[in-house]
């Protein structure tokens, strides 16, 4: 399985951006999926997940209600869409993959190479 994510850039606060991963592999349906963040001198964090079966969904309190994490299996895509953007936000963004939904960055199989978001005050 390979990720590739997109999307990122500089945007102002109270913005929006849509994060995209892209998926590859035939079993890419077998997968939960995650979007991780990971800030300048913070660990990496967990900001929400997906299942392509049944699409549930979990979200971080810090970005409940903010950000939509869904799938769309024709394009083998991922997004997350974020809206309501503060600087707080600002950092790599990573989408991964892992065999069962967790929150845990080290149950995660897969990684995409990262996009930048920057939310400016």
């Amino acid at each position: 399985v390979q990720l590739q994510a997109s999307g990122g850039g500089l945007v102002q606060a109270g913005g929006s951006l849509r994060l995209s991963c892209v998926v590859s592999g035939r079993t890419f349906s077998r997968y939960a999926m995650g979007w991780f963040r990971q800030a300048p001198g913070k660990e990496r964090e967990a900001v929400a997940t997906f299942t392509w079966s049944g699409g549930s969904t979990g979200y971080a309190n810090s970005v409940k209600g903010r950000f939509t994490i869904s799938g769309d299996n024709a394009k083998n895509t991922v997004y997350l869409q974020m809206n309501s953007l503060k600087p707080e936000d600002t950092a790599v963004y990573y989408c991964a993959a892992t065999t069962w939904s967790s929150w845990y960055s080290n149950d995660y199989i897969y990684w995409g190479q990262g996009t930048k978001v920057t939310v400016s005050s």
